[in-house]
């Protein structure tokens, strides 16, 4: 406003003492710069930034994902697929571009080596992140609904991009546990199968050190080294999501630090309250305590004050078929690691002012990925699923008046569908090249339980879903075949384009 008034002021001052003459030209002038800057007040006010935060654990599709949705716009034209994006359906969308991100110091995403993947012959699924990253799209279209139609005929919205893996979330739930409740949580976790049998000649060695004798550090290190390799084989082997410290796998530039060699200890029933309060930092306990806090507040606090916090937009990827393979054990565990993502977020309903100020996130989207290895007719059942999953946490969101969805997609599809004769009658089933060994097969590949898979379903082993390759290599112009990621496009941003 202040702004306005200067601008006012300063044009009754060129029409004051102009030449007459040159008044229309001072005029023209005045006019054009005070609307751009009120358009630029106009656009901040309307929220015209947005901050899209992409998580999901390891191998959700957060890479795919983040290619696809680019693409789609970047690459956007007539033969396009985003009937259901609707600044595209109503012809209100003009174009898109990658421009440079603000934020500097954030490792920027690689779109272009993504898609060179599938540009390849043949294509390949790209190489997955494994820190945070970051690109930004400038989308510019034709406001239709907003008071932005009244102030130019068409207007830009800012998309701001993060990519992060979803095991950095898991560790959010530490900032609120001390030493050694952390280690009593990870404790129940490893006494329990799946984990148990793996985990006791580690547990054994933890509680053969002596807590109060100087720090051991290449002892120390090296159990810290055997609990990682626990954390992989459980990720890797046994397909588990409950992975914490989330950095011990993914570490990044912290890879051999002393920051993250620390583990759980086992036994604080037998040693006594006050002494381990006041052991030094110089004793194996005191130093595993002492690394515990320091990875609180260096990685884990930071992450939020430096990312977390900032964005209002969210999207959390789920990959539901895989644990659905890998058996009862593993479904649970990636129903159990949704859960303490979800319970991480900072959400609550925006309003202009925090919106300018503290951005919050306010739209959340839950999404099963991996919707084309699956028929069509099972997308519903799919969709279900992952409610189920989510289910306790989508109902206190929507609670808290957060807009939520739930969808199956697949950033990029890599079947077709069809029918096949089969014992005399029509059977839906799929066609695409197996990843293994990128034959090409047709199958039916099996129902999805639209709930929790009751105990008789997981006796029977009924669940076998295919992984498979990219199709069909595409030129750097074309769009990747996708589903439902213009309905993705739509929820996230839609709203942002009226």
């Amino acid at each position: 406003m202040v702004l306005l008034t200067q601008e006012l002021t300063n044009l009754l001052d060129i029409m004051k003492f102009s030449k007459k003459s040159s008044r229309s030209n001072v005029l023209t002038e005045s006019l054009s710069s005070l609307k751009q800057q009120a358009n630029g007040l106009l656009t901040k006010a309307l929220d015209q930034h947005v901050t899209l935060a992409v998580t999901g654990l390891s191998r959700s599709g957060k890479t795919a994902f983040i290619t696809s949705l680019v693409n789609q716009l970047v690459n956007h034209n007539k033969q396009s697929q985003l009937a259901f994006f609707e600044p595209v359906y109503q012809q209100r969308f003009i174009a898109a571009k990658r421009v440079a991100q603000h934020e500097l110091h954030i490792p920027r995403f690689d779109y272009q080596g993504a898609l060179s993947s599938f540009t390849e012959h043949p294509p390949q699924w790209p190489t997955p992140t494994k820190g945070i990253s970051q690109i930004k799209l400038a989308i510019r279209y034709q406001p239709q609904q907003s008071l932005l139609k009244y102030a130019a005929d068409m207007t830009t919205l800012y998309l701001n991009i993060t990519d992060y893996p979803g095991e950095w979330l898991l560790d959010l739930p530490m900032l609120e546990q001390t030493y050694e409740e952390w280690s009593g949580h990870m404790l129940t976790l490893l006494e329990k199968e799946p984990r148990a049998e793996r985990a006791k000649p580690f547990l054994d060695k933890v509680k053969s050190i002596e807590p109060f004798a100087e720090a051991d550090d290449s002892l120390l290190a090296e159990l810290a080294g055997e609990y990682t390799e626990l954390l992989h084989y459980y990720r890797e082997q046994l397909g588990l999501s409950v992975i914490q410290p989330g950095r011990f796998i993914l570490p990044g530039e912290l890879s051999g630090a002393p920051l993250l060699q620390f583990f759980p200890y086992p036994s604080f029933e037998r040693i006594d309250g006050n002494e381990y309060q006041n052991a030094a930092s110089t004793t194996n306990i005191g130093m595993l305590r002492a690394r515990f806090i320091e990875y609180k507040e260096r990685v884990v606090k930071r992450f939020y004050q430096d990312y977390f916090k900032h964005f209002d937009r969210q999207i959390v990827l789920a990959d539901c078929l895989t644990p659905l393979n890998q058996g009862q054990h593993s479904f649970a565990d990636l129903q159990d690691a949704t859960n303490l993502v979800l319970t991480s977020f900072r959400y609550g309903k925006s309003n202009i002012l925090s919106r300018l100020f503290a951005p919050k996130i306010d739209k959340l989207l839950f999404a099963a990925t991996k919707a084309d290895h699956i028929t069509p007719e099972q997308h519903q059942p799919l969709t279900q699923l992952l409610g189920q999953l989510v289910h306790s946490t989508k109902q206190e969101l929507q609670y808290q008046g957060i807009e939520t969805e739930t969808i199956a997609l697949a950033s990029v599809n890599t079947t077709k569908a069809g029918k096949s004769q089969y014992q005399g009658k029509q059977v839906p089933v799929l066609q695409g090249r197996r990843i293994t060994d990128d034959k090409l097969i047709t199958l039916f590949p099996g129902t999805v339980p639209g709930q929790l898979p009751s105990a008789e379903q997981w006796q029977d082993n009924s669940f076998n879903y295919v992984s498979f390759a990219p199709q069909t290599s595409i030129s750097p112009q074309q769009t990747l075949p996708h589903i439902r990621v213009d309905q993705a496009l739509q929820f996230l941003i839609g709203d942002k384009m009226a």
